[in-house]
């Protein structure tokens, strides 16, 4: 379980990038920092679901019918399973698998790692 200051606090980093990115109309960029803070919250129900709510939100914004499609069910999965399974380093968005592990940047894996070592 990873849920300490450290991750919130990229998490955080990524939230604001993705809002700034958003109201400028930089949906793509907005959606790329998304998937970061995805990947950072994945642990954390109330964040992973808030990503989610996001990503459906730019892609109706893109007028994404597959991403709008796509992440009701994710909506519904990260309440429901953030604190049993995740398929970790996934990105979030409709245009993976939502079962597919995925490689982790190599900066958000320091970040989950320190977390991980302070719960220890």
């Amino acid at each position: 379980m990873t849920d300490t200051a450290v991750v919130r606090s990229a998490f955080e980093r990524e939230w604001r990038s993705a809002s700034e990115a958003r109201r400028a109309g930089q949906f793509d960029v907005a959606f790329s920092h998304l998937e970061r803070a995805h990947i950072l919250s994945q642990r954390i129900t109330w964040l992973h679901v808030k990503c989610h709510v996001a990503m459906l939100r730019i892609g109706w914004l893109r007028r994404d019918i597959r991403e709008v499609i796509g992440q009701g069910p994710r909506v519904l999965a990260a309440f429901l399973f953030s604190r049993i399974w995740v398929p970790e380093g996934n990105t979030g968005g409709a245009h993976v698998s939502a079962f597919e592990p995925m490689p982790i940047p190599d900066d958000l894996g320091a970040i989950l790692r320190q977390a991980r070592r302070e719960i220890v």
